[in-house]
C-alpha cells in the first residue's frame, strides 16, 4: 500500500516516486497551492499540491484542498528539494510533489489536537488518539527499544526465555490476588500471578540455570503514578550464585541498555549502601542521591532538654529524633513552614519543630526556650546550621520519623531546585528480614517469604528475628526502586522456619506452598534473582513522572479503563457458568 515511511524520506530519494500513507497533521490551502504535513509513526514529511498543466492535476488540487485535520491519506508523488528548509524535522530538506491524493478515511472533528496535552481522563478515553501524538509516540518507542535491548542482551548471554502460568494458585502474601473462578471446578479459583516468583525458583531446581521472562504481573492494590493493577517486569533467576554474582551481572546489563537506548553512561561500578545507612542518612530505602541534603540524628543532643516530645522519644527504645538542614530556608514564611508540616503529616508526622538562623546571626525557633543556651547552640552546630538556613526536626518511632523526614527531604529538594541533573544509581543491600506488624501482631516479610537470611542458622534466626538481616538487595535510580531481588532459601527446613516466624503454620504452609517445599527436598541448588520494573525504567528513560505515559492502555487511579469501560457488569448467565453470584453492596 506504501513504498516508504513518511519520516524516512530524505535527500537520497530526490527524483524518485514514492507512495506514502499517514494522517494529515496540518493542512494549509493558500488558494491554489496546498501544503499537507503527512505523519506516520516515523515522523512527518511535507506534501505539496501545486498548479500545473499535468493530466489529473486539478483532481490532486481539489483533493488537497478538501483534506482536514487527521484525515487518513495515501499520497503518491515525486521527492524534491524544499525551497525553505525546516531544521526541526528529519525530512526538512525535502518535500513530496503530489501526483495523487487518496482519502482513505475522513476524520470527524476530534476531541483534542495531536499537539495539545489535554486532561488525562480525555487522553485515556480516546487513547487511540492520544497515542498518535508525537510525544506519546516518542515515549512508547523508548519503551519498545528498552525491551528489545534487554532481550538482545540476555539472549546473547545464554539466558533462557521461559513462560510461566498466568492462571495459578492463590497464595496471598503481600498484595491482594486477582481471582479467576474455575468453571470446571465449582467453588474453586485460580489467581493471576503477582510475580512468577515460585515458578522461577522451581525452574532453577529443574536445571535451567539462567532464566528470564518479560512477565505480566497483577496486584489488586491502590493505584498511583508509579503503580498499576497490571504491570510488566523483567524477571530473572540464576542458579549456583551469591549476591554479587547476580548484582554484577545485572548492573552490566542496565549500564549497557541505558547506553544503547538513550545514550547515557551510568556509574561504573554503582555505589553501594546498606539499608540501615540509607534510612539513617536519607530516611528512605530508595534515596535520591541527586539531592545532597541528609538527615542528622540528634537524640544525644536533645535528651536533656525540656521539650517533652524530644525527650520522650529520645528515651524510647525504638525512638528517633532527626534533623534536616535546608540551605536558605530562613527565608521561608510561616505559611511555607506550615505547608511543609502538613506534607510531613501525610507520612505520619505529628508536627515539625524548626530552628532558623538569620543572616544577622540571630536564632528564631519555637523550641529555643526548652534548651539551655549552650545546648541550643550545640544542637544548631550539630545539624550544620549556617546563616540563612532553617533546620526541621522530627520525633517518633524510627520508621515513622524516617518516612516523614525522608519525604520532607524530597519535597524541599524539589521545591528549592536542589535536584542535580544526571543519573544516580545505587545498590541498597542488607535489608531487614522481617517487619513487625502491630495491627496483625506478627512478623511480615520485608521482601517476600522466600528471601534467605544472611545467617544460615535457624536457631539464631528465631532468637533474633527482630534484628535479622536478609540477603535482599534493590537497585535504585534517581530515587526510584527499579529492581529488587534476593538470594532465595534453598533448604526446606529453613523455609519452614521462615514460614513459622511469619505466622504460617505447618498445615497452612503445606496447603499454600507444599509444591515448593517438596521441590526443595530434591537437591535444590543455591539460587537467587531479581525483577526489574519495565514500566518504571521506561518512564525514567522517557523523562515522565507517570508510568501511564509508557503503557499503551493503562488504568486510571480509580482502576478503570475509560476507553473500554472496564470493569463492567457481567450477565447472570455468564456468572452462573462459573458458579459465581454477586452479592449486593451494602450501604455503609
Amino acid at each position: 500500500m506504501r513504498s516508504h515511511f513518511c519520516g524516512l524520506v530524505d535527500e537520497s530519494m530526490i527524483g524518485q516516486t514514492v507512495t506514502l500513507c499517514g494522517w494529515a497533521d496540518v493542512a494549509r490551502n493558500l488558494g491554489g497551492l496546498c501544503f499537507i504535513d503527512l505523519r506516520d509513526h516515523e515522523g512527518i514529511v511535507q506534501i505539496v499540491a501545486e498548479p500545473s498543466e499535468a493530466e489529473g492535476n486539478a483532481e490532486v488540487l481539489a483533493a488537497a484542498a478538501a483534506v482536514g485535520y487527521e484525515d487518513c491519506l495515501r499520497v503518491t508523488g515525486t521527492v524534491r528539494r524544499r525551497a525553505s528548509v525546516n531544521t526541526k524535522i528529519r525530512t526538512g530538506q525535502v518535500e513530496v510533489l503530489a501526483t495523487r491524493i487518496e482519502l482513505l478515511n475522513k476524520a470527524q472533528p476530534l476531541p483534542f489536537h495531536a499537539h495539545e496535552n489535554p486532561g488525562e481522563d480525555i487522553r485515556l478515553k480516546y487513547r487511540y488518539l492520544d497515542l498518535r501524538r508525537p510525544e506519546m509516540q516518542r515515549m512508547m518507542r523508548t519503551r519498545i527499544r528498552l525491551v528489545q535491548a534487554l532481550r538482545r542482551w540476555l539472549d546473547a548471554r545464554g539466558f533462557q526465555d521461559i513462560e510461566t502460568p498466568i492462571l495459578t494458585k492463590a497464595t496471598p502474601e503481600g498484595a491482594r490476588d486477582f481471582l479467576v473462578p474455575a468453571r470446571l471446578h465449582p467453588g474453586e479459583f485460580y489467581a493471576l500471578p503477582q510475580s512468577p516468583q515460585l515458578f522461577k525458583q522451581i525452574l532453577m531446581m529443574a536445571g535451567f540455570d539462567r532464566y528470564y521472562q518479560i512477565a505480566r504481573c497483577f496486584r489488586d492494590e491502590a493505584l498511583r503514578a508509579d503503580r498499576q493493577l497490571e504491570f510488566t517486569q523483567l524477571d530473572m533467576e540464576f542458579a549456583w550464585v551469591e549476591e554479587r554474582d547476580v548484582q554484577d551481572s545485572v548492573e552490566r546489563m542496565i549500564r549497557d541498555v541505558f547506553r544503547e537506548v538513550i545514550g547515557v553512561e551510568l556509574d561504573d561500578p554503582f555505589p553501594r549502601m546498606t539499608y540501615a545507612e540509607a534510612m539513617r542518612r536519607y530516611g528512605s530505602d530508595k534515596p535520591d542521591l541527586r539531592i545532597e541534603l541528609e538527615l542528622v540524628d540528634v537524640v544525644e543532643l536533645v535528651k536533656d532538654s525540656q521539650f517533652k516530645v524530644f525527650t520522650d522519644w529520645a528515651s524510647h527504645a525504638d525512638g528517633r529524633v532527626a534533623a534536616l538542614r535546608v540551605p536558605g530556608g530562613a527565608a521561608f514564611s510561616r505559611k511555607q513552614i506550615d505547608d511543609y508540616g502538613a506534607h510531613a503529616g501525610k507520612f505520619g508526622a505529628k508536627g515539625l519543630a524548626w530552628i532558623k538562623l538569620g543572616e544577622d546571626g540571630a536564632f528564631s525557633s519555637p523550641i529555643q526556650k526548652f534548651f539551655e543556651p549552650a545546648a541550643f547552640e550545640a544542637l544548631a552546630t550539630a545539624v550544620g546550621l549556617q546563616k540563612g538556613d532553617i533546620a526541621f526536626f522530627g520525633a517518633g518511632t524510627y520508621k515513622v520519623v524516617s518516612d516523614f523526614m525522608g519525604a520532607l527531604r524530597l519535597k524541599v529538594g524539589k521545591d528549592l531546585g536542589l535536584v542535580q541533573e544526571g543519573w544516580k544509581p545505587l545498590w541498597v543491600t542488607d535489608f531487614p528480614m522481617f517487619e513487625w506488624d502491630d495491627e496483625q501482631q506478627r512478623f511480615v516479610a520485608l521482601h517476600h517469604p522466600f528471601t534467605a537470611p544472611a545467617v544460615d542458622d535457624i536457631a539464631g534466626l528465631k532468637a533474633n528475628a527482630r534484628t535479622a538481616v536478609s540477603r535482599g538487595y534493590d537497585m535504585v535510580l534517581n530515587g526510584n526502586e527499579i529492581g529488587g531481588g534476593s538470594i532465595r532459601i534453598h533448604r526446606p527446613d529453613m523455609q519452614r522456619a521462615v514460614f513459622e516466624l511469619l505466622g504460617i503454620g505447618a498445615a497452612e504452609a503445606e496447603a499454600k506452598f507444599g509444591f515448593l517445599l517438596d521441590a526443595l527436598k530434591y537437591g535444590a541448588p543455591p539460587h537467587g534473582g531479581i525483577a526489574f520494573g519495565i514500566d518504571r525504567i521506561a518512564a525514567l528513560m522517557a523523562g515522565t513522572d507517570s508510568i501511564r505515559d509508557v503503557i499503551a492502555f493503562p488504568k486510571t487511579t480509580t482502576a478503570q479503563c475509560l476507553m473500554t469501560g472496564a470493569p463492567s457488569p457481567v450477565p447472570e448467565q455468564q456468572l452462573a457458568e462459573v458458579h459465581v453470584r454477586v452479592v449486593a453492596k451494602t450501604q455503609e
